[in-house]
């Protein structure tokens, strides 16, 4: 495993936003049984460290290929695009708009009689645009080499994505509660 090897070489994957998942898990499986530290049991603590260090970078570039957020994003720093998440906050109003009447929509739900099935809509809502969202990405991506224009929007995309995905994270720990108070 060679250190400028892209995940999609460590897995033996074409470079796509489309995955097979359960393709990744097989060989994700096959690469940590093949440098699991307890093979190494009576290796050089050099050969066990490498061991060891192999075991997480495999490990790393698996959660990064799973998660489409993260698959995305690891895709666009692959044609050199760079994230800085401090400083990358400008997102269309028109959807930071939208985030602030969905967080005040959840917000309002310990008022309501009948919360868990609003929540169950708001949470299907955050579903629907995730899903829109990840199909946008995944257009852009087919396209093959994307333009610097391109690259904006595929990377404002992925703001997006984290956006809907902390919301939905809110929103399911909101119904845990709310399961856990019936």
């Amino acid at each position: 495993m060679a250190q400028t090897q892209t995940h999609f070489e460590l897995f033996e994957l074409p470079v796509s936003f489309e995955i097979d998942l359960s393709e990744l898990s097989q060989r994700y499986r096959e690469l940590q049984r093949a440098v699991h530290p307890d093979k190494f049991a009576n290796a050089s603590d050099h050969e066990r460290r490498l061991s060891v260090e192999k075991a997480a970078a495999i490990n790393d570039a698996y959660q990064t290929l799973k998660l489409p957020q993260k698959r995305a994003r690891y895709m666009l720093e692959l044609q050199d695009v760079s994230f800085d998440d401090e400083k990358d906050t400008a997102l269309d109003p028109a959807f930071l708009m939208e985030q602030i009447e969905l967080r005040e929509s959840l917000s309002e739900l310990d008022e309501s009689d009948d919360a868990l099935e609003k929540l169950t809509q708001i949470m299907v809502d955050i579903k629907r645009r995730i899903g829109d969202v990840l199909q946008q990405v995944s257009q852009q991506f087919a396209s093959g080499e994307l333009d610097d224009k391109q690259k904006y929007s595929v990377k404002q995309l992925v703001h997006k994505m984290q956006f809907l995905n902390k919301l939905q994270q809110e929103a399911e720990f909101m119904e845990e509660n709310l399961l856990d108070i019936m």
